[in-house]
């Protein structure tokens, strides 16, 4: 093949990248685009900027390898079937993914490709697994608890890591496109986007994930990776990363990779992940309370760990795992609040919000969806005294709390009156004030 283009998604590294290195191997010439989709750009300022500098990132690893990245802003697949036609390129190649949107647009791009004669061919790299490969004894499209499915992809042969080429060699004349700028982003703490920062972190993380069964539920310790921005935007390969983790004896944590391609696979099954229950008899009657929904997304519901939480999404465009799962069942499960508004809360705020994870870990949460146990309720107290004993992480993002002495800063309210009058600090929703089981540890 003389030319072919690569069209990047969500798989904006070099190494590791199948598509990339497909193209590289088998055509005389390489067309590495990018498209901004104006549609997706509106949906989170954190990501756009996080995306921004992701491409940035790239264009100068492909410059450092004699290409460079094509910039076009518009319709994904309209662009690149104009590119292709007007370079000459027989095949064009991309990632495969599971959302609705992703599949529409395969779908589209496969189509147009037939119009025109283009061959086109969708790559692993988004997951470990193959999110299709596996699928349950008895029949069944994907698997419902994560148990067997951890059994068999643990047991499943994964395909081999491809290097970053070498060179890519771009045909002459065609027009790259500017960059887009790099807008601020609404949280001022968020990691930057990039293959290089994703690599850099990784190596550190490497040296640090022996402790991490014992810390990844640490609030005040943070003990996990911080990777997952990187993996959403697929600047680092969950492959390499899963790998490694192993050759490290680090199971708990490959464990946690598995989860991620555990949802990736119910997506493909169920696009609605976002919006319809997994488990519909379990979909309640919820209440309909805009004033608990307001006071949980600023952060001042005056349950500190969930307060914690909330104001740690807003300053980093992340939140711990635990955090995740404390503020999600607090608004679902105690303030009695639909699913569906979290979910989309924390898709405009989270760098690594996307379909699968964010909608799956929210239905799970909410008991809709995969979780065995759909009735389970988390006490944010218990949980709090349990996974920040001292408080530190409630005083590192509640700043009103900090002069407040250890764990007695979960429950200001029994505080002498005194203290509490001098705090700057919301007492507990008027709604759900009494409930003892959170109120009362």
């Amino acid at each position: 093949m003389k030319t072919a283009v690569v069209l990047f998604t969500r798989d904006l590294r070099v190494h590791d990248n199948p598509a990339l290195a497909a193209a590289c191997a088998n055509a005389e010439q390489v067309v590495p685009l990018f498209v901004l989709d104006p549609d997706l750009t509106r949906l989170s300022p954190n990501r756009t900027r996080f995306l921004h500098e992701s491409l940035a990132d790239l264009r100068a690893a492909l410059r450092d390898r004699g290409g460079d990245l094509v910039i076009r802003i518009g319709d994904p697949v309209a662009e690149a079937i104009e590119l292709a036609r007007s370079t000459g390129a027989e095949g064009i190649g991309m990632a495969a993914d599971v959302s609705q949107y992703a599949r529409r647009r395969e779908e589209r791009m496969r189509k147009e490709c037939e119009r025109h004669r283009i061959a086109l061919r969708l790559f692993p790299g988004l997951t470990v697994v193959d999110p299709g490969a596996l699928r349950p004894g008895g029949g069944g499209d994907s698997y419902r608890v994560f148990s067997p499915y951890h059994r068999v992809w643990r047991a499943a042969r994964w395909r081999e890591e491809v290097a970053a080429p070498a060179t890519v060699t771009l045909p002459p004349g065609i027009a790259l496109g500017h960059l887009p700028a790099i807008p601020k982003g609404e949280s001022p703490d968020a990691a930057p986007g990039g293959e290089t920062e994703a690599r850099r972190r990784f190596a550190t993380w490497l040296r640090h994930i022996g402790p991490y069964p014992e810390l990844h539920n640490d609030l005040p310790g943070d003990g996990t990776s911080r990777l997952s921005p990187y993996l959403r935007f697929g600047c680092l390969s969950p492959l390499e990363l899963t790998r490694a983790a192993i050759s490290h004896e680090a199971e708990e944590y490959a464990r946690q990779l598995c989860w991620r391609d555990f949802y990736y696979q119910v997506a493909l099954t169920f696009p609605q992940l976002s919006t319809r229950p997994l488990r519909p008899r379990a979909d309640t009657e919820w209440r309909v309370d805009r004033d608990a929904l307001q006071h949980w997304q600023d952060g001042t519901t005056g349950v500190p760990v969930v307060d914690a939480g909330m104001r740690q999404m807003r300053a980093e465009g992340w939140m711990h795992n635990r955090a995740r799962l404390i503020t999600a069942a607090f608004l679902t499960k105690h303030l009695g609040v639909d699913w569906r508004p979290g979910v989309q809360w924390f898709f405009r705020w989270l760098l690594d919000g996307d379909v699968p994870n964010n909608s799956g870990n929210w239905q799970w949460v909410a008991g809709t969806g995969n979780d065995t146990r759909p009735y389970r309720k988390f006490n944010p107290i218990r949980q709090a005294q349990r996974f920040d004993p001292e408080g530190v992480y409630v005083r590192r993002y509640v700043p009103e709390l900090k002069g407040i002495e250890g764990g007695a800063v979960h429950q200001p309210w029994r505080l002498p009156e005194k203290v509490r009058r001098g705090l700057d600090y919301p007492g507990p929703l008027e709604s759900h004030r009494d409930e003892a089981v959170w109120l009362r540890p």
